[in-house]
């Protein structure tokens, strides 16, 4: 069973599959610092220096402690354990997901371009045969003239 395992491991899908996974983790990172450091600050300001984390209903008011009471810290009071519906960081990270199937998308169109543009250029090299060697060309001329004799 190890010996099969084994096997499994080594196949190339799964690695291609575990190096996808690694390197989609530090993109995520990547688009989330992206969106909440500079695209939702911006977003914020366009719609009149709104900040979307602090958008949530405290679902029970009486559960909040006295020194958070009237509190628009949603990570403090998150992490009081207050129950809270954050529903403007489900916008935050709707907006992080857009980005990144965009993103997805940019990067898949440019490699079916550049596959399209090597399946074409591959084409034309196969399409035009090379020149004859000089080589080639006195054989024939050879082979002619020894053809036209009598």
């Amino acid at each position: 069973m190890l010996k099969e395992f084994k096997a499994f491991i080594m196949r190339g899908n799964v690695l291609d599959l575990a190096v996808a996974v690694i390197i989609g983790a530090a993109f995520g990172k990547i688009v989330t610092s992206l969106t909440e450091d500079v695209l939702m600050p911006i977003i914020g300001k366009v719609f009149g220096g709104l900040d979307f984390s602090g958008y949530f209903l405290i679902l029970s008011p009486e559960k909040v402690p006295a020194a958070l009471q009237g509190s628009t810290d949603y990570a403090a009071l998150k992490k009081a354990g207050v129950p809270l519906l954050g529903y403007g960081e489900f916008i935050t990270q709707a907006v992080n997901f857009l980005i990144v199937a965009f993103i997805i998308f940019l990067i898949i169109k440019g490699v079916n371009k550049a596959m399209t543009l090597t399946a074409k250029e591959q084409a034309a090299t196969e399409a035009a045969p090379a020149p004859d060697s000089a080589e080639v060309i006195l054989l024939r001329e050879i082979r002619d003239s020894l053809k036209a004799r009598p």
